[in-house]
C-alpha cells in the first residue's frame, strides 16, 4: 500500500484528499503541523508527496528543492496557482508534475498511478561488496563498519580492479593496464605511491588489510566465502 504525504494547509482539500486517497487503496499522511517538515517526510518514508504552493512559514518550491536535496521521493504540486511561470518554476525545482485546483478526480488519480509507476521502475545499480567493504562508484567513495572515505580518480579504479577480481591476484601490469584503458595516465612509481594513500584510508575505516601483497605477483582482495 504506497503511502502518500499530504502537505496543504487548507483543512476542507486536505481531508478531501485524505479521503479520496483512503478509498483508492493508498495509505495517506496528512501533514498538520508546519515546522520540520524534513523531519515529518525523513520518518514517515512517503511513496510520493502531493505538495501545496502557498504553505505556513516557506513556500512549495524551496520544500521541493529541501527534498530533492534530501530524498528521492517523487512530488506533484497540487495548487490552486495556474500559471506557467509556476508550473515552470515547480518543475525546475524538482516537482514530477503539476496540477491545479480545482482538479479532475480522475486525472489526479490518473497522474499520482504515472508518477508511483514511474518511481517504482527507478532501480539503484547494485554496489560492489566485498568482505564489508562497498564501493559507490558514482560518488567516488567506499564505506565499511559505517564509516565512509573519499578516493581520488586513481583509488577509486585500483579498489574497482581488485574487487572486480576478488579472490584472485592481479599483477601490477594488469593494474596499470585497468587504469589505462580508463584513460588514468600512471607509471609504476605512481601506482605505489596511490597503493599506500588506498591502504591508509581503507585502515581509517578498519579494514588495513583488505588489500595484500602477494610478493612477485601482484595485489588481492580475498573474498569471504
Amino acid at each position: 500500500m504506497p503511502k502518500i504525504m499530504i502537505i496543504e494547509d487548507d483543512k476542507t482539500v486536505r481531508d478531501e484528499l485524505v479521503l479520496l486517497l483512503k478509498n483508492e487503496g493508498y495509505q495517506p499522511i496528512a501533514v498538520t503541523v508546519f515546522e520540520n517538515i524534513l523531519t515529518q517526510v525523513s520518518e514517515a518514508k512517503p511513496d510520493l508527496i502531493l505538495l501545496d504552493l502557498g504553505l505556513p512559514g516557506r513556500d512549495g518550491f524551496s520544500l521541493c528543492a529541501d527534498f530533492r536535496r534530501n530524498f528521492d521521493i517523487p512530488v506533484i504540486f497540487v495548487t490552486s496557482r495556474d500559471s506557467a511561470y509556476d508550473e515552470l518554476n515547480a518543475l525546475s525545482t524538482g516537482g514530477d508534475d503539476y496540477i491545479t485546483k480545482p482538479y479532475h478526480v480522475p486525472v489526479l488519480l490518473a497522474r499520482i498511478r504515472a508518477v508511483l509507476r514511474r518511481s517504482s521502475q527507478k532501480t539503484e545499480p547494485e554496489l560492489p561488496s566485498v568482505n564489508g567493504l562497498t564501493l559507490n562508484p558514482t560518488r567516488g567513495t567506499a564505506s565499511a563498519n559505517g564509516k565512509n572515505i573519499e578516493l581520488t580518480r586513481n583509488e577509486l579504479q585500483i579498489l574497482a580492479c581488485l574487487m572486480e577480481h576478488a579472490g584472485e591476484i592481479v599483477s601490477r601490469a594488469d593494474l596499470i593496464e585497468s587504469l589505462w584503458d580508463n584513460r588514468i595516465y600512471i607509471d609504476d612509481n605512481t601506482l605505489s605511491v596511490n597503493m599506500t594513500r588506498l591502504r591508509a584510508k581503507l585502515d581509517g575505516i578498519g579494514l588495513p588489510d583488505f588489500i595484500k601483497t602477494r610478493r612477485g605477483m601482484g595485489y588481492q582482495c580475498e573474498e569471504i566465502r
